[in-house]
C-alpha cells in the first residue's frame, strides 16, 4: 500500500473524510467533506504529520530550510510534520505565526526557526478554497525577514473551480506564483474507497460514487 492509500484509509479511520450533504463556504453542496480537525490525539496528529513529511519529500526532497504552518491549524500541522521529517533523516525548522502580536517580552509575529530573506520555507496547510489565508501568511512572512515560501502542501485536493472554471488550486498556484501539492486528490479517494471495505464497511457504494461524480460534473475541475 503507497502512503497515498494509507492516507485516505486514515482520514476514513478519524472520521475526518465523511460522505453525505454538506454546505460549503462557497454556498455548494457537497457530498463530502474533510475535516482535519479529527486529528485529536497524539498518535492521531504524529501519524498525520508523517504523511505531511513524505509528500514534502517527495515533491521538494531536501531542498528547504524549515516548515511554516499558519494559525492555528498550521501549527501542529508543521510541528508534527517537522518532527517525521527529522526521523526521515532531514531535521529541519519550524516556525508558526501568532495571531494577535504579543505585547512584552519577545514581541515577534512568529515563533520558531530564525527566518532571513535566505530562508526557504514550505507552508503546510489542511485545505485551500480561495488563497486568501495563504496571502495573508505571505504578507506575515514579508514583515519577519521576508523569507521564500517555496511550495505549499496540503492534505486533499477537490479538484473543482475556483472563480473560474480552472481549478481552484491551480488559480493560487499561478497567482502566488508558488507550487501547490496535495497529499492527495479527489480522485484518489474515489480510486481507493470504491466498494472498499474499511473496518468492516463500505465506505464509498455506488450511491455515494454516482452523487460524487454529478457533484464534479458540474463543479469539477482536475
Amino acid at each position: 500500500m503507497t502512503y497515498k492509500e494509507e492516507f485516505i484509509e486514515f482520514l476514513v479511520e478519524c472520521n475526518a473524510l465523511r460522505f453525505g450533504e454538506f454546505e460549503l463556504k462557497s454556498g455548494r453542496l457537497a457530498p463530502y467533506f474533510i475535516n482535519t480537525g479529527m486529528f485529536d490525539t497524539g498518535l492521531k496528529i504524529k501519524r498525520l504529520g508523517g504523511f505531511y513529511a513524505r509528500a514534502i519529500q517527495e515533491h521538494f526532497s531536501d531542498r528547504f530550510d524549515g516548515i511554516y504552518g499558519p494559525a492555528y491549524k498550521g501549527i501542529p500541522l508543521c510541528i508534527s510534520a517537522a518532527s517525521a521529517l527529522a526521523d526521515l533523516g532531514l531535521d529541519k525548522g519550524y516556525v508558526f505565526n501568532r495571531k494577535e502580536a504579543k505585547t512584552y517580552a519577545d514581541k515577534s509575529v512568529v515563533v520558531g526557526m530564525p527566518l532571513t530573506a535566505e530562508s526557504r520555507l514550505i507552508l503546510v496547510d489542511d485545505v485551500i478554497t480561495s488563497g486568501k489565508a495563504i496571502r495573508e501568511s505571505l504578507e506575515v512572512l514579508k514583515s519577519c525577514g521576508n523569507p521564500r515560501v517555496s511550495g505549499i502542501i496540503i492534505s486533499v485536493n477537490r479538484e473543482e473551480k475556483g472563480k473560474t472554471d480552472a481549478n481552484a488550486l491551480k488559480e493560487v498556484e499561478k497567482t502566488l506564483g508558488i507550487p501547490i501539492h496535495a497529499i492527495v486528490t479527489i480522485t484518489d479517494i474515489k480510486t481507493r474507497l470504491h466498494n472498499r471495505r474499511i473496518n468492516g464497511r463500505i465506505i464509498l457504494d455506488d450511491r455515494m460514487l454516482s452523487k460524487i461524480n454529478a457533484y464534479l460534473e458540474q463543479y469539477g475541475a482536475g
